[in-house]
């Protein structure tokens, strides 16, 4: 059976990781967001995947190439041009891109799934698409039931009591929501629906197609279904997709590594001595890892490969990418560390080289910069706190 995979999003508000990471590929221990949704699509027989890609797009096809050691098989369609001698990323919406792979050679011939790149799901596709095909649907949008108090953060559908969706709505108020059940970005399609999608222009599945399906009075329904769903949307909803796969939340993703003390699981080659340093799991340390002693890591907690966490530092409740080296004294707590930038659990961004903290994070690569003593005693009273708990 076919699938696609929409993976040609820039990730705005993911930044600053999809700043060289598309968002497809941001890693869940170590492990695309991806590749989790083609073991997925492959575990319910959808072996032939179409992948949509622009930004990065680059990212996307060396990793998973044709697609043979994930049992299945992948062709990509690239949104975009050469200028310059550079390449440029030009999307042209999810629903363009799904007609741009048609327009091309009518690959869509059956019913087809269409999943977003940047989600974490344990579904059963297989009842989905059966429900699909008993309802005649031409379109079907798996649906999640939340409580009436998220509704504001998501697109809600709107539905009969035949399933038969009669309206949308983006991000209502709980006072002004019609429904708590929304779109989950899960849909199911016929072939047919592509007669819809105007060619060689942009073109949006859920602001545009979905719209006109509704007017049409098409046979478009939504499906309610108890699932796990962990959007990766925003930085905050990454910051939860990790620490709730740390604390084994989420079905069929297990923390890599091995245990090495209770909740504490290290890649290979990890230098680490547990009686000189204060670990509270869980936690997960990469692979070359060093954490010195009398370092403090307190979970849920990631630190990636090739780290260095200094004597004296602390790392609370946070998030360290590949290649960080966190300086003695450094204190992040609710942080994720990516390359030069240290952004909060709301997603706030701090440049640590434009605000002259590399002496406190650089890349693990580069010699530690030391901190020039004015330099370090003026931030300090700046931000009201003692020289060694800066961040």
């Amino acid at each position: 059976m076919k699938a696609m995979i929409l993976a040609a999003g820039k990730g705005t508000r993911v930044r600053p990781i999809t700043y060289t990471i598309p968002k497809p590929m941001i890693p869940i221990l170590q492990k695309p967001v991806m590749e989790f949704l083609l073991e997925l699509l492959r575990q319910h027989g959808f072996d032939e995947i179409m992948v949509n890609v622009s930004h990065l797009a680059h990212e996307i096809e060396n990793y998973f190439r044709d697609g043979q050691r994930f049992g299945v098989q992948i062709g990509y369609s690239f949104e975009g041009k050469i200028s310059d001698g550079e390449l440029m990323g030009a999307a042209v919406g999810s629903a363009g891109g799904m007609k741009k792979i048609q327009d091309f050679a009518p690959f869509f011939d059956d019913t087809f799934v269409v999943l977003c790149g940047d989600a974490l799901i344990d579904l059963d596709l297989s009842a989905a698409v059966k429900w699909h095909k008993e309802k005649g649907s031409i379109a079907t949008v798996i649906m999640k039931t939340v409580p009436m108090e998220e509704v504001p953060s998501y697109g809600v559908v709107v539905t009969d009591e035949n399933g038969k969706i009669k309206a949308f709505q983006e991000k209502p108020s709980v006072e002004e929501a019609l429904s708590n059940n929304i779109n989950t970005g899960i849909y199911i399609f016929e072939p047919e629906v592509l007669n819809y999608i105007p060619s060689n222009q942009e073109y949006d599945i859920g602001g545009e197609l979905f719209p006109k399906l509704v007017e049409m009075d098409a046979p478009f329904y939504g499906l309610p279904m108890d699932f796990e769903w962990v959007d990766i949307g925003k930085v905050p909803d990454y910051w939860h997709a990790v620490r709730s796969v740390l604390k084994g939340e989420v079905k069929n993703v297990s923390t890599p590594g091995h245990e090495i003390a209770p909740g504490v699981y290290a890649g290979l080659n990890v230098s680490v001595n547990l009686d000189k340093v204060n670990i509270q799991g869980p936690v997960y340390i990469g692979a070359m890892t060093c954490i010195e002693d009398g370092a403090t890591i307190i979970g849920p907690s990631m630190i990636g490969p090739n780290c260095r966490v200094s004597s004296g530092a602390v790392v609370d409740n946070s998030i360290i990418f590949d290649y960080s080296r966190l300086g003695p004294g450094a204190r992040l707590v609710d942080k994720l560390v990516f390359g030069r930038y240290c952004v909060d659990k709301t997603g706030a961004t701090i440049d640590v080289q434009a605000a002259s903290l590399d002496w406190l994070i650089t890349d693990a690569r580069h010699e530690m910069p030391s901190a020039p003593a004015v330099e370090h005693q003026a931030i300090a009273e700046l931000l009201g706190v003692e020289p060694a708990r800066v961040l």
